[in-house]
């Protein structure tokens, strides 16, 4: 498994009375705390601070990695590829951006594979793919996803992490909504589970969708998860928001998800939930 790297500026560093340049991709700085980081240590802990706990962001290949039982995923409709009904201006060239980056066809990798030995049919998002933006084809695979739990009788597990609906595709993104929607409703009538979990940042048209239908929601700690974000809802309000607003932590307290969950015990966590549902 080769970890994407990001490319990073170089940091000088003073050594006695002589600048010494660090040479660049070797450290990050942490967002939460901003202690700069060995990158093969961060690596090393699934890339979560060590310090303060901090969930970096991962690719869906990374989280596939460290999710799904080796040797045991099978990826489905991977030849999908978003298509500009609308004739956006330049959306071609971020798509191809967007698959350069993020090593994928589109924003979400989907199919079947066993979680400590429980099978599942499985969709991850990638939030390096035009941030995660859903559009006419990220719909339409996770509904297939979906549709294929229901025929092989499988629980259903989303990834989500997302900015929300993919401006470029307009109402046919914003059709995707109620499409994956209407799929998890029929795959709960047929009696089959669904666990979402939320990854920082779930936001925008996926938060207010599939995101937050799970029989069982689960999040990262400190994940940003809601519809509009902080600023735009206070300068709307014209109130201050209270202390953690929209973070993982503040919705727990309030009820929208059941447990903050790790990333070092998210696989295990998962394998519990898909042996307690089989039994």
């Amino acid at each position: 498994m080769v970890w994407y790297k990001k490319p990073k500026k170089g940091i000088t560093k003073t050594l006695g009375r002589k600048q010494v340049q660090v040479p660049q991709g070797l450290y990050t700085k942490c967002r939460g705390c901003s202690a700069i980081l060995f990158n093969k240590d961060l690596d090393k802990n699934l890339k979560v601070c060590p310090k303060c706990g901090y969930h970096n962001q991962l690719s869906s290949l990374e989280r596939l990695y460290l999710t799904v039982d080796s040797g045991t995923f099978q990826e489905f409709d991977d030849n999908l590829i978003p298509e500009n009904p609308l004739g956006f201006p330049e959306y071609e060239e971020k798509v191809k951006k967007g698959q350069e980056k993020a090593k994928m066809p589109e924003a979400v990798v989907t199919g079947l594979g066993k979680i400590c030995g429980q099978p599942a049919s499985i969709a991850i998002m990638d939030f390096q793919f035009m941030g995660g933006s859903l559009g006419s084809v990220v719909g339409e695979k996770i509904t297939r996803a979906v549709e294929r739990a229901m025929e092989k009788k499988l629980p259903m597990i989303i990834f989500s992490t997302s900015g929300g609906a993919r401006m470029q595709e307009g109402i046919f993104s914003l059709m995707q909504m109620a499409k994956t929607s209407a799929a998890l409703a029929r795959l709960g009538e047929a009696g089959l589970p669904y666990v979402s979990v939320l990854i920082d940042p779930t936001t925008g048209g996926v938060a207010a969708s599939f995101s937050m239908l799970g029989d069982v929601n689960l999040a990262e700690p400190g994940a940003m998860i809601g519809f509009a974000g902080p600023r735009v809802i206070e300068q709307t309000i014209r109130q201050k928001l209270p202390k953690g607003f929209q973070r993982s932590e503040f919705l727990l307290d309030k009820g929208f998800v059941d447990a903050i969950v790790p990333r070092s015990a998210m696989k295990e966590t998962l394998g519990k939930y898909l042996k307690f549902f089989r039994s």
